[in-house]
């Protein structure tokens, strides 16, 4: 499968997960014993995907597959998209930081409320921290790997409608609002290590489910 034309204007290289996945485990840990990798980028650019490949790469290399965090379980509803991070850095940052094992309470969208059963995070070699402002400028300094997820907005769009349904348009609509002012001020995606071209992630928004496609198209490796 080719890049997808967005990445023309930048310089673009092919790997695998398995070779991403490798590299990751050469990088020194950063936060405590833990190398915490960050899966940023704009809603519906295939950054849940990505991560899940991930984790499956570091698993078939080590044999224990890597705790996977995701920002959207730690938001306190829709208005929480930016301020949730005290959460998490109290609850899983912070003990990781010292050696020992975090835990968090995972946000039930439906009921608008949070589950009371903690879902615990081990201390491991790696972590993955998966999520819209995952990357951001607070825990650079801790990040073994800053990963953007990038994707045209109309297949964004079409992703995240085709996931959670046209009742959250205007919702969905302020979030990007949000977000891109969050990544522009933040600068985020000039502070990634990796930028992957999310429109190969994940190929085919119309269909059942996109086969695995072991190949990552990153825009650009700096």
């Amino acid at each position: 499968m080719p890049p997808h034309p967005a990445a023309s204007a930048e310089q673009t290289r092919v790997e695998t997960y398995e070779q991403l996945a490798g590299e990751v485990l050469t990088v020194p840990a950063r936060l405590g014993r833990t190398r915490l990798v960050a899966v940023d980028g704009p809603s519906g650019a295939g950054k849940s995907l990505f991560a899940a490949h991930l984790a499956d790469a570091l698993a078939a290399a080590t044999g224990q597959r890597p705790p996977l965090v995701h920002t959207d379980d730690l938001l306190d509803g829709w208005a929480d998209q930016l301020t949730f991070w005290p959460r998490l850095e109290n609850d899983v940052l912070a003990p990781l930081r010292h050696g020992r094992p975090g835990a968090y309470r995972r946000y039930d969208w439906r009921r608008e409320a949070f589950d009371p059963r903690p879902v615990p995070v081990p201390v491991a070699p790696v972590l993955i921290l998966e999520g819209v402002t995952a990357a951001r400028a607070a825990v650079r300094p801790e990040l073994s790997l800053a990963v953007f997820v990038t994707a045209p907005p109309a297949l964004r769009l079409a992703r995240a409608l085709r996931r959670d349904g046209e009742q959250i348009l205007p919702e969905l609509r302020r979030w990007h609002g949000i977000e891109q002012e969050h990544h522009r001020t933040d600068g985020t995606r000039a502070a990634a290590d990796v930028v992957v071209d999310g429109a190969a992630v994940e190929p085919d928004p119309g269909g059942a489910g996109p086969a695995f496609d072991p190949r990552l198209h990153f825009l650009r490796l700096p």
